[in-house]
């Protein structure tokens, strides 16, 4: 059986983008079994030599993102010089973009960099949706940006914090069977309030696999297609608030 291959990202920085384009494209390849490494905060020529040698020892592929000239000079003399195959996912296009904005990069890895005004907040909109999941606090529809419904496990949280890393402020609200809505959703602004809407089938095998999870029987009326049926059908104030639809 073939080794898994291995790949080598190496960042000044956190890393996060070269290993995103890497895992991004490694989604065209799902069986590749290829492993990452993770290397980050290089900083200085001896703490790169040792990892280019193992790379070139385990033909591995080196992908990097670094930005201080001399750094990234060393590292594309030595992959050179070891016959590493390595991928300068950075390095090109802060060239390219010195040539057309006609200025010097200040060649500073972005977790030196002064905290933005963005990144706060961003901050300030994860702490927001972390306050406002499930329906915590109905107050918060009003000053949230977008607000979540519906039925459980149609990803309200997770969307809610992907936004949030995006900067925006987003509440969620679950719809129970039974449950009226709360008031506070009438005076959200309307255009603002989406309803997350699923097919059936694949809501009862999530909602199954979610109780397997958990030791449960999947005969629960929690992942019981009539019961999810019933639950997803329209609240009786839904068209009282304007949001929807919530069908499944």
């Amino acid at each position: 059986m073939e080794e898994p291959r291995t790949i080598d990202v190496l960042s000044d920085s956190t890393g996060e983008t070269a290993e995103k384009v890497v895992r991004a494209a490694l989604l065209q390849y799902p069986k590749s079994g290829a492993q990452i490494r993770l290397h980050t905060r290089v900083r200085s020529k001896d703490v790169v030599r040792p990892i280019l040698e193992r790379a070139a020892r385990e033909r591995a592929l080196l992908v990097f993102t670094v930005v201080a000239p001399e750094l990234r000079e060393f590292i594309h003399q030595m992959t050179a010089e070891l016959s590493i195959e390595a991928i300068d996912v950075i390095g090109s296009l802060i060239g390219k973009l010195g040539t057309f904005l006609d200025r010097a990069p200040i060649g500073m890895p972005s977790a030196m960099l002064p905290l933005s005004e963005e990144y706060f907040r961003r901050i300030e909109a994860v702490e927001f949706a972390v306050k406002s999941d499930d329906g915590k606090d109905p107050r918060n529809f009003r000053k949230a940006d977008i607000v979540l419904v519906g039925v459980s496990r149609t990803s309200k949280t997770p969307l809610s914090l992907l936004l949030a890393q995006r900067g925006l402020k987003v509440a969620n609200l679950p719809l129970v069977l039974g449950a009226a809505l709360p008031l506070e959703l009438d005076n959200a602004p309307q255009d603002r309030c989406v309803g997350l809407t699923i097919g059936i089938d694949q809501l009862c095998e999530i909602r199954q696999a979610r109780l397997r999870q958990l030791g449960m029987p999947g005969e629960t009326n929690y992942g019981m297609r009539e019961h999810v049926r019933e639950s997803s059908t329209t609240p009786s104030r839904c068209s009282a608030s304007g949001v929807g639809p919530w069908s499944t």
